[in-house]
């Protein structure tokens, strides 16, 4: 009995967390300059990432060229680029609606990181700019991403997972937005959404 109750507890917090995201997810994309926002950071990171990844040429013939080694590494970049494309036009949008006073560093912490350690630097011809740059701190940095680049880019896509629940956690949850049209969440005579 104590199972099945714990059990129901469970399914209960990720059905709440479910529409929670949902919620959040509604109240920014309803609006056609935050799914250009997400579509455009989307269509950007992708690119970049693929061509980090020499899988993407622009010279001498724009080509796109997936070997069989690279399947997981794309997987993961085309999975990262809609989240990051999503985090960012979610705090966007949390940014300028939002009546709390919040520093700009704040939205970008989790986003940066996990751009940043999504590309991998050993892989690319970026890994030479290290070498010259940095000498052999930066050979030792290569081979540590070259070596780790799987493992870093699976905990760069649990940072935008992170990302994306405490950016529509601070929608839905603790914040004021202020909004100009009428949605099903209550409206108050203040033209205020309280969620």
């Amino acid at each position: 009995m104590l199972e099945f109750l714990l059990l129901t507890e469970i399914m209960l917090q990720l059905k709440s967390l479910f529409y929670s995201f949902l919620t959040a997810f509604q109240l920014v994309f309803s609006k056609p300059a935050y799914i250009a926002i997400a579509g455009f950071t989307s269509i950007v990171f992708w690119i970049i990432f693929n061509t980090l990844d020499e899988l993407l040429f622009f010279s001498p013939v724009f080509t796109f060229y997936l070997p069989d080694d690279a399947i997981g590494s794309f997987i993961l970049s085309s999975i990262t680029a809609p989240l990051l494309g999503a985090v960012v036009a979610m705090n966007v949008y949390v940014f300028r609606n939002s009546s709390l006073k919040l520093s700009r560093a704040s939205f970008f912490s989790g986003s940066s990181i996990s751009v940043v350690s999504s590309a991998c630097a050993s892989c690319s011809s970026f890994a030479f700019l290290l070498f010259s740059t940095f000498g052999s701190a930066g050979l030792l940095a290569s081979t540590i991403m070259s070596n780790y680049q799987t493992p870093i880019r699976l905990i760069a896509l649990g940072l935008l997972v992170w990302a994306l629940y405490s950016v529509s956690n601070r929608l839905t949850k603790s914040c004021i937005i202020t909004t100009t049209t009428d949605y099903n969440v209550g409206i108050d005579k203040d033209r205020k959404t309280k969620l």
